[in-house]
């Protein structure tokens, strides 16, 4: 099966060379897959060449001798177009596995996973979103949340590996994108809760490091709230996860949801004016902007 040479390792496409498509990349690249990269805009790839990968200039070229293919896109729309309208279905070899790792929803999701078995039925679609940011991407440490037919498993095996310090396999494809919008709505609203709460502090002249002490430790502790809690009070906005695409999982989450949630749509409508403001590219941290005066970089 493999197109690796001697590696024995399957060849790996990653169509997607963003924060999250680049560190996979590197990890791939680390453990000694033969990885094909293929980007909209050409540079991200072209640096990728430089450490080892093949650039294409089109999705097709990219996947023809791939065994594994992970897309790692903006969004559906961004899915649809390089799959169908681009060829990357059409030129994948029956029997290869397209992973899907970018979060897309769950409607987007099973009509994917419907019509790659309708018309590519010698294609395993697998739906792997993941948890992390920038840094366990770049390290091989995301959580992965697979979901998929069982036949793909040991073909994924060594590229989950290399990736992540975990795959959790959930059934059947769908199930591991809705585990993963309940989980970026959690993260979600403890960021928001690290905003309001370093808000308050400053509103109540509570110096930051004895709240930074209680969200580490105790029955308080909570280490991704602290994580951006410590961003917030050093004024550092630069992106990991950056509010635009959690904006963009929030709204996922709540089409999804056959229930109201309140405090989500509440998020939803602030952070919303946050990016429609310009700050939709900085890290999640910046949802600390707009609550009164903000902490001072340091």
């Amino acid at each position: 099966m493999s197109s690796a040479g001697d590696s024995g390792l399957p060849r790996v496409a990653v169509l997607g060379i963003g924060t999250m498509g680049r560190g996979m990349a590197h990890s791939l690249l680390r453990a000694g897959f033969g990885v094909d990269v293929w980007n909209r805009s050409p540079e991200p790839a072209a640096q990728l060449a430089l450490d080892g990968a093949t650039a294409h200039e089109r999705p097709a070229n990219a996947v023809a001798h791939a065994d594994v293919v992970i897309t790692m896109v903006a969004d559906a729309d961004a899915v649809r177009e390089v799959a169908f309208t681009e060829g990357m279905l059409e030129a994948m070899r029956p029997g290869a596995v397209w992973a899907q790792m970018a979060t897309i929803g769950v409607a987007a999701t099973g009509e994917l996973d419907a019509r790659v078995r309708a018309g590519h039925p010698g294609i395993l679609f697998v739906d792997a979103p993941v948890s992390g940011t920038k840094g366990p991407a770049e390290s091989g440490k995301l959580l992965i949340l697979a979901a998929g037919p069982d036949a793909a498993r040991p073909v994924l095996e060594p590229v989950f590996g290399a990736l992540g310090q975990r795959t959790k396999w959930l059934g059947a494809a769908g199930r591991g994108t809705r585990l993963k919008l309940v989980m970026n709505t959690w993260l979600v609203t403890l960021v928001e809760g690290a905003a309001e709460i370093m808000a308050l502090a400053d509103s109540l002249g509570v110096d930051h490091s004895d709240v930074l002490e209680f969200l580490g430790e105790g029955n308080l502790a909570s280490p991704v709230a602290l994580v951006k809690a410590r961003k917030m009070d050093s004024g550092d906005d630069s992106p990991e996860f950056s509010l635009q695409w959690a904006l963009k999982d929030i709204g996922l989450a709540l089409a999804a949801a056959d229930l109201p949630l309140p405090a989500v749509e509440v998020i939803r409508e602030r952070w919303a004016s946050l990016a429609g403001s310009g700050l939709g590219g900085l890290d999640v941290a910046a949802a600390r902007h707009g609550l009164g005066e903000s902490a001072p970089a340091r």
